[in-house]
């Protein structure tokens, strides 16, 4: 590099030759910050969504390219969150793409030491029949309930999931439901 390009280069020089005293425009950016791209550039389209893991309902825009998620940031248009997204919000992407998460049910069962893949008909029906089996066991005819049941909500269920599932607890018969949905 010549001893002119090299002083070219310096942001100062820059800043003097192109008037930008405060060096807050052009002549702050190097030849790789003047590369770079946002992220969502290349997005096909922009789905509107509200971030699963808390009942805040933070408002969220899903970037996809070619049907896969590229970046989940904030709506910016949300009167709740304003565009902003705790970390849980943040890392809604990779709850969706991490490599690492869990398509199959996998079941355990007594005294075992490994996983087994089961079809999904075969766990609802084994769900289904161990609340029928629970229910039965400690029905209380005269107040129509049970205790034997239990239901505890996750942080990633939203209102309305919470909602139906004290619904059912409730058509169950079911009083002891509690919902952990806090940050």
């Amino acid at each position: 590099m010549g001893f002119t390009k090299l002083i070219d280069a310096w942001p100062v020089v820059r800043q003097l030759r192109e008037g930008d005293m405060l060096g807050t425009g052009k002549s702050a950016r190097s030849p790789r910050s003047q590369a770079l791209r946002p992220r969502i550039e290349d997005a096909d389209k922009v789905t509107h969504s509200i971030c699963p893991f808390c009942a805040v309902g933070c408002a969220q825009l899903v970037y996809v390219q070619d049907g896969e998620v590229t970046q989940v940031e904030g709506d910016p248009a949300s009167p709740i969150s304003r565009g902003r997204l705790c970390p849980k919000g943040s890392a809604t992407k990779s709850l969706h793409t991490s490599p690492l998460r869990e398509t199959k049910v996998k079941y355990r069962r007594p005294y075992a030491t490994e996983w087994e893949e089961l079809p999904l008909e075969a766990a609802m029906e084994m769900i289904a029949d161990r609340i029928v089996e629970a229910r039965d066991s400690d029905w209380d005819a005269e107040n129509r309930r049970t205790l034997a049941l239990a239901n505890l909500g996750g942080a990633t269920l939203d209102n309305e999931e919470n909602y139906l599932i004290k619904k059912l607890c409730t058509a169950l018969g079911v009083v002891q439901v509690e919902n952990q949905a806090r940050i």
